[in-house]
């Protein structure tokens, strides 16, 4: 008598993982997830391993967790996996200023951003 199951929001061979809260702006945070979208994904690895964008190490960390979801939740190959989508959005904003001259505030505003991380699995053509 109980709730029927919910549907996978994704397809049979694929898994993902989001992040949430991080502290840099979605504009700089795009320019990573440009980095790794299409890769196979020890080469995305590679790529946020060496990369010196400070926010990338929290998008390996997002890669790192999408893989162990594709492994350990739906029986997906490892070695087989691709970043197929890297998107990323908007968070709050922490609003902050500093007084300025002749009485005045200037505005510091803080934002926040997500991404999301999708891998699919694709079989290697010979």
């Amino acid at each position: 008598m109980g709730k029927e199951k919910n549907p996978r929001r994704v397809a049979e061979n694929e898994a993902m993982a989001k992040t949430r809260m991080l502290r840099t702006s979605p504009q700089k945070l795009n320019l990573v997830a440009q980095m790794i979208r299409g890769k196979k994904v020890e080469k995305a690895l590679t790529d946020l391993t060496f990369s010196n964008k400070r926010v990338a190490q929290d998008v390996k960390k997002c890669l790192q967790s999408a893989i162990a979801n594709a492994e350990n939740n739906h029986n997906l190959d490892v070695d087989e996996l691709i970043v197929a989508e890297a998107w990323v959005g908007k968070n709050l904003v922490m609003k902050r200023g500093r007084p300025r001259a002749r009485g005045r505030f200037g505005a510091i505003m803080k934002p926040f951003s997500e991404i999301t991380i999708k891998v699919r699995q694709v079989e290697e053509q010979a």
